[in-house]
């Protein structure tokens, strides 16, 4: 049985991990760390555990964690992980961080775009990117993996085939995605009250949000040359979703048809993309609850562009569930255990 620490597990992406890896069957949760709710049950904190998971919230103390834990997932604000990481990596666990700051390649692209030193540009070496799909085979052996980002996750899967086989312009790439409130985690801000994101559409950080970086590295190795791209984020008054729409010029002729084959047989035995048939596009309620991503596209012939449309859960696919299928790649267990199961739909 693989005994997990969640740190950071009263966040909404921390009692995600929690809520999934109540059910896994492999799994135990032996360590819950929360310094707003030390002290406390997890299930006082969320009442829809109750007698599901009622583990004691508790101080970080890394030899504790050690000493009670296989692998920890580090569900942190982006800059407080890589204060913590270095002691656990360095104590011979297993670390899943669902932050930014073990997601890059390049020490130089993380502290441009967040602002910020990396105390340990050395572990950089070290972490994977957490996309299962795409480096499936350096997480079964990796120690430390940068779990992707939610709207990256979505944009990166929609795009990956087309980037691939060198079938667009790269530099004709715009990402247009929406997300739903809880991707900006629980803290108390304006702009995510009530009475500010209902009935309400907006756009924010256009050509500055962090997560165009993380879509440019991944999509750069799979083109084998740097790539720039738009990606214009929008907030939409619901709890969970990724809905991501790009649109690319195709460098010849391709119809809808060939493209779709194209990523049924890129995605092929894929257990978490789900493509859809000609004349069908996803919905953020096929996936909602559920750690699938489904892609969808459509050529516009008139214009010679491809339009794809992929959708995730930022919660799960986009964040805890993607944690869990990277666990079960290091632990070398089938990548579904704990996670397949339908979206909620309604």
């Amino acid at each position: 049985m693989i005994r997990a620490g969640i740190l950071g597990a009263t966040g909404y992406a921390g009692i995600e991990v929690v809520r999934l890896l109540s059910r896994h069957s492999e799994c135990e949760i032996t360590m819950a760390v929360s310094q707003t709710f030390k002290g406390q049950k997890i299930s006082d904190v969320y009442q829809n555990l109750r007698g599901i998971c009622d583990i004691v919230c508790e101080e970080l103390d890394v030899e504790e964690a050690a000493r009670r834990c296989d692998v920890v997932f580090t569900a942190l604000p982006h800059g407080a992980s890589k204060e913590v990481i270095p002691s656990l990596y360095g104590a011979g666990l297993r670390v899943i961080d669902l932050s930014g700051d073990f997601r890059y390649n390049d020490v130089k692209v993380y502290e441009e775009w967040y602002g910020q030193p990396h105390n340990a540009p050395e572990l950089l070496k070290e972490s994977v990117y957490g996309l299962c799909e795409l480096h499936r085979e350096e997480i079964k052996k990796t120690r430390l993996v940068g779990n992707p980002g939610c709207y990256t996750t979505c944009s990166i899967l929609g795009m990956a085939p087309l980037v691939k086989h060198g079938l667009i312009d790269n530099s004709s790439i715009i990402i247009d995605a929406k997300s739903g409130v809880s991707g900006a985690g629980r803290g108390l801000a304006l702009d995510y009250h009530f009475c500010e994101c209902t009935e309400n559409l907006k756009a924010y950080k256009l050509g500055t949000h962090r997560h165009t970086s993380e879509i440019e590295q991944e999509l750069g190795l799979l083109a084998g040359e740097e790539i720039r791209l738009s990606f214009s984020p929008h907030l939409v008054p619901m709890k969970r979703g990724i809905f991501a729409t790009c649109y690319a010029n195709l460098k010849t002729d391709k119809s809808q048809e060939e493209l779709i084959q194209l990523y049924k047989d890129f995605y092929a035995g894929e257990r978490f993309v789900r493509v859809y048939e000609s004349g069908r596009l996803p919905e953020s309620n096929h996936v909602s609850g559920s750690n699938f991503v489904d892609i969808g596209l459509v050529v516009d012939r008139r214009l010679n562009r491809v339009i794809v449309v992929s959708a995730i859960d930022n919660l799960v696919k986009g964040a805890a569930g993607q944690a869990v299928q990277n666990m079960n790649l290091m632990f070398g267990l089938p990548e579904e255990t704990g996670l397949f199961q339908a979206g909620l739909y309604l």
